[in-house]
């Protein structure tokens, strides 16, 4: 068994780090799913990244796109800026990190505000790539019984912090 430190940057190793989580414990907060699913980019668990993004949206996500990203990139590291936490059923919360990563093309760092929303005691990540095929009076798409406007929909429209 070999023994190596977690790539999310808290210093722990991974099995006690985000690998609980790829094993399937649930994340308890917005931001630790946020860590590990950077150090799934890492390691190239791409059903876990899939696993944790809105159920509603997986089916628009590309795996072979997400996978190859994966593992053509060098990834340098994770900062977690902040995270906000909303209170209500659903939780939601915002999530802001920088990622970094080389590739063929050089060394890059994107910066981004995350959604995330708690839907039976997992977090998942609301992927602003992958359209949330929903009314204003549809029920949300997270699972909850609450229509999309008093749900889901206003963490989508605040705009991201200034770059």
């Amino acid at each position: 068994m070999s023994v190596s430190i977690c790539p999310c940057g808290s210093g722990n190793l991974l099995d006690a780090c985000c690998g609980h989580y790829h094993a399937g414990h649930p994340a308890p907060d917005a931001r630790t799913l946020m860590r590990s699913r950077y150090s799934a980019y890492v390691l190239g668990h791409i059903d876990y990244l899939v696993a944790t993004t809105l159920a509603a949206q997986q089916a628009g996500l590309d795996r072979d796109a997400i996978a190859q990203w994966s593992a053509q990139s060098t990834w340098l590291g994770l900062e977690v800026e902040g995270a906000e936490v909303f209170g209500g059923q659903p939780e939601h919360a915002f999530v802001t990190f920088s990622a970094r990563w080389h590739d063929q093309a050089g060394e890059h760092c994107h910066r981004e505000r995350s959604s995330f929303v708690q839907h039976q005691g997992r977090w998942y990540f609301i992927d602003p790539s992958v359209p949330l095929r929903a009314g204003r009076n549809d029920n949300c798409p997270c699972g909850s019984t609450q229509k999309f406007k008093k749900c889901c929909a206003s963490y989508l429209t605040i705009q991201p912090p200034a770059y």
